[in-house]
């Protein structure tokens, strides 16, 4: 913006924050001007989460101080940052799915008097909001929980401008979205911008900082490491060195040996078809090979492992483990033939949110501690502390919390859960690991470690099966690819005959090559 650039509507000056035995942040400074994306990147860890609670007031700075339009101000809740002008929309909406969108908009400020909530008004003020946004379709009665994800992201907004907002942060806005929904949501923060709003974006995905962010703030260990970098002309493979502390080119690790043509078939699926998700589906799995579907959210793709894994009962079709049907819409049945799965919400679909890192990882094979009644705790736990070195989950701490970790690590604990089955020790080894976007969510440093591991996991023979939104990502780790539109496989082949460009022009096309 050179030298004509305006004064900063926030500035933070050497904010720390220490909880018991963790520096989280150490000194960290962030300015961010109005009108601008401000985007705060750095690894699971690295401080990102605690800094934007400091700025949300959820969280107070031990030392350092917060200036906002211009004044010393102290943030002692989350109620008092909204109404200096300061919110924060999350990963995990904090909706309430029962309530109508615009009891949702107005939640805690509604327009009343004497007490009584005037609905009338907040329905005309709610729908205002909306088309401001350009959602005006959206009914203001409407249940929020009836709302696809990009909806209930556009009321979550539309709460932020509810307290006039002049400062909204967003943490991974896109992560459940579809690409034109991204495409929508861009276009809501160009609006809001280009009205003086200052956005703090929070994204892993690079490409997206290209595209929407003017600046970069990079935060490594609890400090800032580079601040205030140009997003559209800072390199990646300089953004991802300040991130990881390394220099890292490309975080696929090379294939090892010859394609798995020609070892021994895991998986097969033959006609397999959920109306109104998929149609008449059918391909293989060999040992070793990893499978990747790519396609847009909606596609059919997730439904397709899910069915796989026996999680939804198909109307036709087979799925065939070792050449041996499995029982369909049966997961134990799956598990019982050596299927795994780490589903898409790990928060809400595999992790015991309540429970240990030791207790996710053990609950899928407790039967094989157990000796008339008893379990056998110092076995199950020496089981586990083998899982947490080998996959480097951190802290190496069994008894930790399981919701304490980064996003990355949760990540590695459903995948133990799956490995204790493929020590030789279960009643059945991992042949099979289905995994549902296994980096939602995740940095670019321990994205890096994820693809080596389950990398190393067909190495040893391990078949996969995966989903990802990203097209690279399916492109760099899978041996062969099926293209998914609209409920049906589109294109089948080899990764290496693929190349970004043409997938992508599948999955909104429909042509094969």
């Amino acid at each position: 913006m050179g030298s004509s650039a305006p004064e900063p509507l926030l500035m933070m000056r050497g904010i720390v924050k220490q909880f018991p035995g963790v520096r989280a942040l150490d000194g960290v400074d962030l300015d961010v001007r109005p009108g601008e994306v401000h985007c705060l990147l750095g690894q699971n860890g690295a401080g990102k989460s605690t800094l934007i609670k400091v700025l949300a007031g959820a969280h107070q700075p031990d030392a350092g101080e917060i200036v906002f339009a211009g004044a010393p101000v102290r943030l002692a809740g989350p109620t008092a940052a909204m109404r200096a002008g300061i919110a924060t929309i999350y990963q995990e909406l904090d909706l309430v799915d029962g309530l109508s969108v615009a009891e949702n908009i107005f939640l805690g400020h509604e327009k009343a008097t004497f007490g009584f909530t005037r609905r009338g008004d907040t329905e005309r003020a709610a729908r205002g909001l909306l088309g401001r946004l350009g959602h005006a379709e959206i009914p203001p009665r409407r249940e929020v929980g009836r709302l696809p994800a990009a909806g209930k992201q556009v009321v979550s907004m539309a709460r932020a401008l509810s307290h006039d907002a002049r400062l909204i942060v967003m943490d991974e806005p896109s992560a459940a979205l579809a690409h034109d929904e991204v495409d929508n949501l861009f276009r809501i923060i160009r609006e809001l911008t280009g009205a003086g709003v200052a956005v703090v974006y929070i994204s892993h995905r690079l490409e997206e900082i290209r595209e929407i962010g003017d600046r970069v703030t990079v935060l490594k260990d609890g400090r800032a490491v580079a601040v205030g970098l140009p997003a559209r002309t800072t390199s990646t493979g300089e953004i991802v060195s300040l991130m990881t502390g390394r220099d890292v080119e490309y975080v696929f690790p090379e294939r090892s040996g010859e394609p798995p043509g020609d070892r021994p078939e895991i998986l097969r699926v033959e006609n397999l078809a959920l109306p109104g998700a998929f149609e008449d589906v059918s391909f293989s799995v060999r040992a070793g090979e990893i499978v990747g579907l790519a396609g847009l959210v909606g596609s059919g793709r997730s439904e397709i492992l899910e069915t796989v894994y026996g999680a939804r009962r198909p109307a036709r079709g087979r799925v065939l483990v070792d050449g041996r049907p499995v029982r369909p819409g049966d997961t134990g049945a799956a598990v019982r033939r050596g299927m795994g799965m780490a589903p898409e919400e790990r928060k809400s679909q595999a992790l015991l949110p309540n429970d240990t890192v030791a207790g996710n990882v053990s609950v899928a094979g407790l039967s094989r501690y157990a000796s008339f009644g008893w379990l056998n705790r110092r076995r199950e736990l020496a089981d586990v502390r083998r899982q947490i070195e080998a996959l480097d989950i951190r802290p190496p701490d069994p008894g930790r919390p399981v919701v304490t970790l980064s996003g990355g690590n949760q990540q590695k604990v459903v995948l133990a859960r799956w490995l204790m089955g493929a020590t030789g020790k279960g009643a059945a080894d991992l042949r099979l690991l289905i995994l549902d976007e296994p980096t939602r969510g995740v940095d670019v440093g321990a994205r890096a470690e994820l693809y080596a591991l389950i990398r190393g996991l067909a190495g040893r023979g391990i078949g996969v099966l995966l989903v990802s939104s990203e097209v690279p990502e399916v492109l760099g780790l899978a041996d062969r690819v099926l293209v998914v539109r609209e409920g049906r496989v589109v294109h089948t082949g080899a990764a290496r005959d693929l190349d970004e460009a043409a997938v992508l022009n599948m999955i909104m096309e429909g042509s094969a090559l």
